[in-house]
């Protein structure tokens, strides 16, 4: 089993490329819907997704694929599954498995993912529909004395114990403990938190004994606040990044792929370039990008939910996966946006 979860993890990481995640819920994806004009239909989330996916050469920087459960259930017009179309592709199919996040009880402004109840059974169904890794995303927020312990232990609990059946099932588990960016904290607070946390995550997940080797972090990049009057540049977010994990994250976890948690899709590509240009000199760990919006957006927008626009938006969701390829690897300069 184990030499299972370490294959199907180094194929998710394959030098150069990332994961792309199109794991919204409905409603998240009928909110950006509505913002463009789109039916918020499931036959509109339907067409979006599948745009994505039958995206031509997608897997030459696309390592991986989140999927919905709705997604999962859904088939192209001819009649294959997602997952299938996704294998086919050359890219392994992955599926958010959080039920989302609710209030913590006892805890005002904090929130706990929830979807441990009958799991194991989801995870088998998954299996067989595919699927070879999942994620779990937990939420903290950064605020006046936020996040306080309980809140971190509660997350980090919920996170570990998911990984744990997720393993069970031969399913590489990414491990997501996102600090948010909503708020006005400093750079120097959010390395902070991050860092309790991800000590806290690592711990439980020792705990319930899951493999460091058989999964991945899925990790926020520093930030200050969004609100912070102080902004940092880009080499100050890669350099408390990079020292932030150094301390907490073991040198057994095979890799770590950046969240890119609302910021807009050149400056997360930026960023993440940054970090990349300091990685070779000191990481353990094989680092990628996890993205959502910031790969989906420029996409989506141009798409607005005509089919005439199909071939337009693939190749906008094509070019923001080479781009971030590209910061991968340390190639990317701001000159491949203009020239596209």
């Amino acid at each position: 089993m184990m030499q299972i979860l370490a294959n199907t993890a180094r194929l998710m990481l394959a030098e150069g490329k990332g994961l792309l995640a199109i794991d919204e819920s409905v409603a998240t994806c009928n909110k950006r819907f509505a913002e463009l004009g789109i039916d918020q239909t499931e036959t509109a989330r339907q067409n979006w997704r599948e745009l994505m996916i039958t995206t031509p050469n997608l897997s030459e920087c696309i390592s991986g694929v989140i999927l919905y459960d709705e997604t999962i259930r859904q088939h192209q017009q001819n009649h294959s599954s997602f997952s299938q179309a996704i294998s086919t592709a050359g890219m392994v199919p992955g599926i958010k498995v959080d039920t989302g996040s609710k209030a913590l009880a006892g805890h005002e402004g904090e929130q706990v993912s929830e979807g441990l109840d009958c799991l194991r059974e989801r995870l088998q169904e998954y299996s067989a529909m595919g699927v070879r890794f999942a994620k779990w995303r937990a939420v903290i927020t950064v605020g006046e004395h936020l996040p306080s312990l309980a809140g971190i232990d509660a997350n980090a609990h919920a996170l570990a114990r998911y990984a744990a059946l997720c393993q069970e099932a031969g399913l590489v588990p990414v491990v997501e403990p996102e600090v948010l960016m909503t708020g006005s904290h400093s750079l120097a607070q959010c390395q902070a938190v991050t860092e309790t946390v991800l000590r806290c995550v690592f711990g439980q997940l020792a705990r319930q004994g899951v493999a460091l080797e058989g999964m991945i972090l899925k990790a926020n990049m520093v930030l200050p606040g969004l609100n912070c009057e102080q902004q940092a540049g880009l080499m100050e977010v890669a350099e408390a990044t990079l020292n932030c994990l150094l301390r907490t994250v073991p040198a057994a976890v095979p890799g770590i792929a950046f969240l890119s948690g609302g910021q807009s899709a050149q400056l997360a590509t930026a960023r993440l370039q940054a970090i990349s240009s300091l990685a070779p000199i000191c990481t353990p760990w094989c680092l990628t990008f996890s993205f959502a919006r910031a790969i989906q957006q420029p996409a989506l927008a141009i798409w607005a939910g005509r089919p005439e626009n199909r071939l337009a938006a693939q190749q906008a969701l094509l070019h923001r996966a080479r781009c971030n390829q590209a910061a991968r690897r340390q190639e990317y300069s701001p000159v491949m946006e203009t020239a596209a």
